[in-house]
């Protein structure tokens, strides 16, 4: 399994952007796809997810109302639609997939990882 991740950029608070994360090689549908993202000195934390297989959302509370996902299955792609950014939304977004249908919010839980690709929110 692959995943990559694009759409990432500077944008002004209160901009959006939307980052994709297409994923190739072995999956299916039992499979859900997670957002997490890493600021500068900090852990890398969940965002967002979808279950392949229904389409049901999760998303962080800090988040929740702004960023929303979601996915193409004819174009094997997970969206994150981010709206209303703040400074402290700064940092690097990563998509990530694990077999079954459960979205966890936790890293461990997810073997496969994109990339990453950079948010810069400037005040």
């Amino acid at each position: 399994v692959q995943l990559q991740a694009s759409g990432g950029g500077l944008v002004q608070a209160g901009g959006s952007l939307r980052l994709s994360c297409v994923a190739s090689g072995r999956t299916s549908n039992d499979v859900a796809i997670g957002w997490f993202r890493q600021a500068p000195g900090k852990e890398r934390e969940f965002v967002a997810g979808i279950r392949w297989s229904g389409g049901n959302t999760y998303y962080a509370e800090f988040v929740k109302g702004r960023f929303t996902i979601s996915k193409i299955s004819a174009k094997n792609t997970v969206y994150l639609q981010m709206n209303s950014l703040k400074p402290e939304d700064t940092a690097v977004y990563y998509c990530a997939l694990r077999w079954g249908s459960t979205v966890h919010s936790t890293t461990s839980r997810y073997p496969y990882w994109g990339q990453g690709t950079l948010v810069t929110v400037s005040s």
